[in-house]
C-alpha cells in the first residue's frame, strides 16, 4: 500500500505527465490543422498559419518540458502568464464566451499547478535527504 508521500507524489507524477499530454496534443492540433485551431480555439485578432504553427512549436517544447518536470519541480510561471495574457484579452474573442472560456480554464490550470508545487515541495520536505557524498 503506498504511503501518503508515495500518494502524493505519484498524483503529482501522473498531473505532469497529463500536462504533458495535453500540449503535445495541442502541438499536434496546432501544427496539422492552424485553421481549426483559429476557428475552434484561438479566434483572436487575423488569423496566420504560420503563427499558429510557430506557437506550435512552443507548445510542443513545453510539453516535452512537462515530461522533464515529472523529475524535476520547476514549473507553473508560463501558466500563470499565459492565464494574464488571455485576462488582458479576455473581451477580444470571437465568440465572446471563448476568451472567458479560456482565461477561466487556464486560471484553473494555474490553481492545480500551484497545489501540484505544494504537494511535491511537501514531499521534498518530508524525505530524507542523502549523506554529502552519498551517491543518489
Amino acid at each position: 500500500m503506498p504511503t501518503v508521500r508515495g500518494s502524493a507524489m505519484s498524483t503529482v507524477r501522473a498531473a505532469m505527465i497529463a500536462f504533458a499530454a495535453y500540449h503535445l496534443v495541442l502541438a499536434l492540433f496546432m501544427a496539422i490543422a492552424p485553421h481549426a485551431f483559429f476557428t475552434d480555439v484561438g479566434p483572436f485578432g487575423a488569423r496566420n498559419d504560420h503563427y499558429v504553427r510557430d506557437v506550435a512549436t512552443y507548445n510542443a517544447a513545453l510539453g516535452v518540458g512537462f515530461l522533464i518536470a515529472v523529475q524535476r519541480r520547476s514549473w507553473l510561471v508560463q501558466f500563470a502568464l499565459h492565464s494574464v495574457n488571455h485576462l488582458v484579452d479576455i473581451g477580444n474573442a470571437h465568440p465572446a464566451w471563448n476568451g472567458y472560456f479560456d482565461f477561466f480554464s487556464l486560471a484553473i490550470a494555474t490553481a492545480l499547478l500551484v497545489w501540484l508545487l505544494r504537494l511535491a515541495l511537501a514531499e521534498a520536505r518530508s524525505s530524507p535527504r542523502p549523506a554529502r557524498g552519498a551517491p543518489v
